[in-house]
């Protein structure tokens, strides 16, 4: 038989292999680690400035305080981050995807994803809005949001023709019966906003801290342009106002149509822009992990994402930046919020595939 003091030593061998093993098992997911934040669009752009401020104080609410650091990967409208998150990433956590135009990608296009979308790994989502903007300059000139059925010559600038941004662009100035010509196939918001500027274009949309940090001190208060209209929020039975806007005193562009025309917006072209914007204002941003990713770094990221919000910091820092506090959606409902959001019915489909083409109604 052991002694017994052989066997109280055993048991306290054993007892502290089991505290440390304990304490192992304990440690947060994130410890040690460094975790890249991947922005679907060029350094400069709105998607940018959001993703670098949530870089900037997300760490200290991380359980276990990774180092982040941030890479930009633009192209073909935001897809191609999207697909190097999918496909050639790592999958253990370490890079997370801070993206617009995705979501409305999926439901549109879905099969230009590499993978299969609804196999990400969907941590957070924010609603969000546009802000379009004229050349002040833009012939015979412009002074208020209503000139702009009077512009001649007018160039829309955008990214990519199946991309919401254009698709919103182009079917409010049809609705408005507005003659414009079309240029796409820039890689970024920011080299939309300089065309602008250099007058290559003369009509544009940008999201709220692209138009706040750039837009409106740049070029709104020089004289240089004027903001004509924004998108309402539409969640398939209310219109609705973004708090990224509701301080500015622009109309939502219903409420302009109803002011230049007399009537409320309707018809075909009206249904396309609602099932968008069904869509892009609710998930304009979407913090993404890769298929296959642990549920533990899942868990961990929504967790943080939820305490920006109480962080004094982050707040004032928003605030000043981009005008508001991003307000994230994260929880154990997002995946399923997510992938319901990113349909369209085959009808809607085929009517904004054929008007992406040009073919209109």
């Amino acid at each position: 038989m052991l002694s017994s003091w052989l066997r109280y030593t055993l048991i306290a061998l054993c007892a502290t292999a089991g505290s440390a093993h304990g304490a192992l098992a304990a440690d947060p997911f994130y410890k040690g680690k460094r975790l890249s934040i991947l922005i679907n669009f060029a350094a400069g752009g709105p998607t940018d400035i959001e993703g670098r401020l949530l870089a900037r104080h997300l760490a200290k609410h991380i359980d276990g305080q990774p180092s982040i650091v941030v890479q930009n990967m633009d192209g073909a409208g935001g897809l191609v981050g999207a697909n190097y998150l999918g496909r050639v990433a790592p999958k253990d956590g370490t890079m997370v995807g801070y993206f617009t135009g995705v979501t409305w990608v999926a439901a549109n296009t879905p099969e230009r994803y590499e993978v299969d979308f609804n196999s990400y790994q969907f941590v957070a989502y924010q609603g969000g809005t546009s802000v379009y903007v004229v050349r002040s300059d833009q012939a015979p000139g412009m002074k208020q949001a209503a000139d702009i059925v009077r512009a001649q010559g007018l160039v829309a600038g955008g990214l990519e023709a199946g991309q919401a941004k254009d698709l919103l662009i182009r079917l409010t100035l049809d609705m408005l019966a507005v003659p414009y010509r079309y240029v796409t196939g820039y890689r970024s918001n920011t080299n939309v906003r300089l065309a602008l500027q250099n007058g290559e274009v003369s009509f544009l949309s940008e999201s709220p801290p692209g138009y706040r940090t750039a837009i409106e001190p740049e070029l709104v208060r020089p004289g240089e342009v004027i903001p004509v209209f924004y998108d309402p929020s539409w969640n398939g039975e209310v219109l609705g106002i973004s708090k990224q806007v509701a301080d500015l005193p622009i109309l939502p562009f219903q409420e302009l149509y109803k002011k230049i025309k007399g009537a409320s917006p309707d018809g075909p072209l009206w249904q396309a822009y609602l099932a968008i914007l069904g869509i892009n204002s609710a998930i304009q941003r979407l913090l993404v992990l890769p298929p296959g990713a642990p549920a533990e770094a899942v868990a961990a990221l929504r967790t943080a994402i939820l305490r920006l919000a109480d962080d004094p910091a982050f707040v004032a820092e928003s605030t000043k930046a981009v005008g508001s506090v991003p307000d994230y959606t994260a929880g154990p409902e997002t995946a399923r919020q997510v992938r319901k959001i990113a349909t369209l019915t085959p009808d809607l489909r085929r009517f904004i595939a054929d008007y992406a083409k040009g073919t209109k109604p």
